[in-house]
């Protein structure tokens, strides 16, 4: 039996290039766990197994595995050939269903790849299948999803953050060597934190958005769930790349940070502690990883960022009135959820009120409201405005300081329904989270230690951020930190 628990991208490459195992026992050993945790944890909503669920319509994943180890046979096999990968349910794979956890698009089977998945099928990754999510991205537990919550595999009475939850869950509970997720304001780094994995999320314009479904077009980026450091820089590097069919994509010529040097100088804002209300113990942990920095040659000091309190406001305010506009294509005309009412304008009503749920109705209303005659100067102008000072204000710092370092969130996981009802407790889960989208700077989570609550031992994370395109020094100091904890 292979021994899915220590494997890494790193490993499993090894062996499958010295034939310890092929692709397709690989593939297999991934589908079996699946099979055995998926009913508890429900992370996957399909895999692409004809005997492991539906394979759709696309390529079943054994067929994607026959392909990777004839590619090692025929000597053209590169490090994520053969390597099972899961993907958010809003990342298109041609073929196969892409619902966004919505009932509004269910049925809808992708016409194409997205540009991250044909990057990933170039190198004969394996697609395992696609993982639950909040509804449209909408959420921070995984628990808003047409398909039920995603449950935390350290508790699976807690949420396991989101709103790429059912990523994080997969990589945690060893259902995939790696994963992809969308980040709009923090849902793939805080889903990492909670679940005591790595989570990236790059610079704006680094990675291709083509093919991912958008929810706020300004803010959304793709990025990488895996188990160390070095698994999500593989992933980054295969990803990082420029895409012309992708006008937010960022031309490689003017990615002039990709050489940055490390001076080992982070920044602490201390002053946002106050504004996320961060646990003591999860402050003694935080604490604790600096010194470690510090311990080996990092310099630690105090910086002041005034502006970045508004973040969790600036983002409430864009990312609604950017969902708004995006969602209005979801009609039931061409595709999806079609319902029946009096006429057009009553076809519209009734499939959209049968087909968004209840967190994406309250966003799209609200984005309307910030967008209409009267409110637009009062509300999104002005939240645009903050949000080119919140941008100048990161890059003023980072003259100083290589990195800005922050809890992921204040708390670790909360129980499955202790905030669907109060949405300001909620969001304020992506507090530390939401300034790097704000920017557009690339910011990492990296495992810190884990909390007791209720018995059970719950992973926290600590978040790095860097400047425009030097995601190079966040895998330096995250690896750093993962030698610091290890001796």
């Amino acid at each position: 039996m292979l021994d899915l628990k220590n494997l890494t991208i790193e490993k499993a490459h090894a062996h499958l290039h010295n034939g310890d195992f092929s692709a397709r026992e690989l593939t297999g050993a991934y589908v079996d766990a699946i099979e055995k945790k998926n009913p508890e944890l429900n992370a996957y909503i399909e895999v692409f197994a004809a005997r492991g669920g539906s394979a759709s319509g696309g390529d079943d994943c054994f067929v994607q595995a026959d392909r990777a180890d004839k590619a090692f046979k025929e000597g053209t096999a590169g490090v994520l050939t053969g390597i099972p990968f899961a993907v958010k349910d809003n990342i298109l794979v041609k073929g196969q269903y892409a619902t966004c956890a919505s009932r509004i698009l269910s049925g809808y089977r992708a016409t194409y790849d997205a540009w991250v998945v044909e990057q990933l099928k170039n190198e004969h990754a394996v697609f395992l299948g696609r993982t639950n999510m909040d509804e449209f991205a909408m959420g921070s537990s995984t628990e808003h999803s047409v398909y039920g919550p995603t449950r935390n595999p350290h508790d699976t009475s807690r949420v396991p953050g989101g709103s790429s939850g059912g990523s994080a869950v997969a990589v945690a509970a060893d259902l995939a060597l790696g994963a992809l997720g969308s980040d709009t304001g923090g849902s793939v780094r805080q889903p990492a934190g909670f679940c005591g994995i790595v989570g990236l999320k790059p610079t704006y314009g680094a990675v291709s958005r083509r093919g991912l479904v958008a929810l706020a077009s300004s803010l959304d980026q793709v990025g990488p769930c895996a188990k160390t450091v070095t698994d999500a820089e593989i992933i980054f590097n295969f990803l990082n790349a420029h895409d012309p069919r992708d006008s937010t994509s960022v031309p490689l010529s003017l990615r002039q940070k990709d050489t940055a040097q490390m001076r080992k100088r982070i920044g602490v804002p201390y002053h946002l502690f106050s504004e996320g209300g961060v646990d003591k113990d999860v402050r003694a942990l935080f604490d604790a990883s600096l010194a470690s920095f510090k311990a080996h040659g990092y310099a630690i000091q105090e910086i002041t960022l005034p502006h970045l309190a508004y973040s969790l406001n600036v983002y409430y305010i864009v990312m609604p009135a950017e969902a708004s506009t995006n969602l209005a294509r979801f009609d039931g005309v061409r595709y999806g959820l079609r319902k029946e009412g009096e006429g057009v304008l009553g076809d519209y009503e009734e499939t959209r009120a049968q087909g968004f749920g209840k967190e994406p109705r309250m966003r799209i209303l609200l984005g309307s409201y910030v967008l209409s005659a009267g409110y637009h100067d009062a509300y999104y102008r002005r939240a645009t405005v903050l949000r080119e000072l919140i941008r100048k204000e990161m890059e003023q710092a980072f003259v100083g300081v290589d990195l800005i370092a922050l809890p992921t969130s204040p708390s670790p996981a909360f129980k499955i329904g202790e905030r669907v009802d109060d949405p300001l407790a909620m969001y304020l889960s992506d507090i530390f989270t939401v300034p790097a989208n704000i920017a557009g700077v690339p910011a990492i989570s990296l495992p810190m230690g884990s909390v007791v609550r209720d018995g059970k031992h719950l992973p926290v994370g600590i978040q790095l951020m860097a400047s425009h395109f030097a995601e190079k020094l966040l895998f330096t100091a995250g690896k750093d930190l993962e030698h610091f904890r290890a001796v």
